[in-house]
């Protein structure tokens, strides 16, 4: 796979504007934490469920709390996956707003490339697992969305403990993709896992929403007032029928990114500091990457093998064989070939010292599938039912055969970005900007 020659049209991943970079980049290192947590609760929460105390595991996911008058007489479980998932949506939904109204990606060319890859990433898997699903006595082609999200979180800690010198350039598009991944994934639950739709609900919640909209717009802080106006917004969603983490993406859409304008005659402050989304996205997503995330895959994740009917059961069924195939090779071939149309068809090329060995292995890397995964199984067969157990395990499966199989590919070619950071580090000049974006720029 060598890299194409010529002038004809852009360089696919090539590098974005300075503030932006450096932006994703403290998104990374955040992702990457919490990736490094969200792998720890995985683990222990299958290791638990699996010991002789798995029966308290199960127990402490099912206690209910919450007051039945309201409808949120839920479980510990539940709510791990409507409450703490709907900060993680709010933190997604912020940084959609972001990369499209302020981004690089509000530039329709740099645009292309992550959404057709989000695109081709979510397509190809889901034909995969229907065409396995479908025609079966066993199988249950529900569950269709299942294979096609693409955890950032997840697969920036596999990058992380690989200790890849991936460039910068693909690590923002993962980032990106991701991105565009959780806009998919956010329509797909609203449109295709919603339950009996109660509508009054859902029009009462326009009134909290539009209260919070109104201070956020005024550029109004005081959590004194939002928070109670997002909490109404959550709950009245939630008794709608319609999942609860769509509010998360609701409120965040009303954030205002640009900063406040400047008043006449007067100093505002507000004007010289950060736009409220870049504000609230720096508030949040500690929460989300650090509590909100590792709790959910903490209960989400802890399938009891024995359960599910032994691994090996498991692995017969159409369910699981669907989840595998469509990570590890639908999103691979998804997101690889949707790249590939498109350098083809805009007559784009890759970026200078890049080949398509790195593109597949970071569309392997695509496969690592968790979060969202495991939230549309339960969505698509119940929480704790067989299908449910079955899709676990093929999550976490094909999670794991998509990180080996990009750990061998990235590994292989690491020499290789170690010699590009080195390069660019030597270009750096005393303003810590390298000379190669100022030139861009230019």
């Amino acid at each position: 796979m060598a890299t194409p020659h010529g002038t004809s049209g852009p360089p696919l991943f090539g590098r974005g504007s300075w503030p932006e970079v450096r932006r994703i980049g403290d998104i990374l290192r955040t992702e990457t934490v919490g990736g490094l947590l969200l792998l720890g609760a995985a683990v222990l929460a299958l290791g638990w469920a699996n010991s002789p105390w798995g029966d308290a595991y199960r127990s402490l996911g099912g206690t209910h709390l919450g007051p039945a008058r309201w409808h949120l007489d839920l479980t510990v479980a539940q709510w791990a996956a409507d409450g703490l998932l709907a900060i993680f949506f709010f933190v997604a939904g912020l940084e959609l707003k972001r990369e499209f109204v302020a981004g690089d990606l509000r530039d329709p060319r740099r645009a292309a490339l992550p959404v057709a890859a989000a695109v081709g990433g979510m397509a190809l898997p889901a034909l995969i697992y229907l065409a396995i699903n479908l025609g079966t006595t066993t199988g249950d082609p529900t569950g269709w969305a299942i294979p096609t999200a693409t955890d950032i979180a997840f697969a920036l800690a596999v990058l992380g403990v690989i200790s890849t010198h991936l460039p910068a350039a693909m690590r923002t598009f993962l980032l990106t993709l991701a991105v565009v991944d959780d806009l998919i994934a956010i329509l797909i639950i609203a449109l295709f896992y919603t339950g009996s739709l109660d509508p009054v609900p859902l029009v009462l919640a326009l009134v909290p929403l539009a209260l919070f909209a109104l201070l956020v717009q005024r550029r109004v802080r005081a959590w004194w007032l939002l928070l109670p106006l997002a909490a109404a917004t959550w709950v009245l969603v939630h008794r709608s029928g319609v999942h609860a983490t769509v509010a998360g993406v609701l409120l965040a859409f009303t954030v205002p990114v640009a900063r406040a304008p400047r008043r006449p005659h007067r100093l505002d402050k507000a004007a010289s500091g950060p736009g409220l989304a870049e504000h609230f996205e720096h508030r949040f997503r500690p929460l989300s990457a650090g509590v909100a995330v590792p709790v959910f895959a903490f209960f989400a994740a802890g399938v009891s093998v024995a359960g599910a009917g032994g691994l090996a059961t498991s692995l017969r069924q159409p369910v699981t064989v669907g989840v595998v195939v469509g990570l590890v090779i639908g999103k691979a071939l998804g997101v690889f070939g949707a790249t590939w149309l498109t350098q083809r068809f805009t007559r784009a090329r890759l970026a200078v010292g890049l080949s398509w060995w790195d593109v597949f292995g970071l569309a392997l890397l695509a496969g690592v599938g968790f979060t969202v995964s495991l939230l549309v199984g339960e969505l698509a067969f119940g929480a704790g039912s067989v299908l449910d157990d079955h899709t676990k395990i093929g999550v976490l499966l094909g999670s794991l055969l998509s990180a080996a199989l990009a750990t061998v590919v990235l590994r292989a070619r690491n020499r290789h970005y170690r010699d590009l950071r080195a390069e660019e580090e030597r270009d750096t000049d005393a303003d810590g900007v390298p000379d190669a974006y100022e030139s861009d720029q230019r």
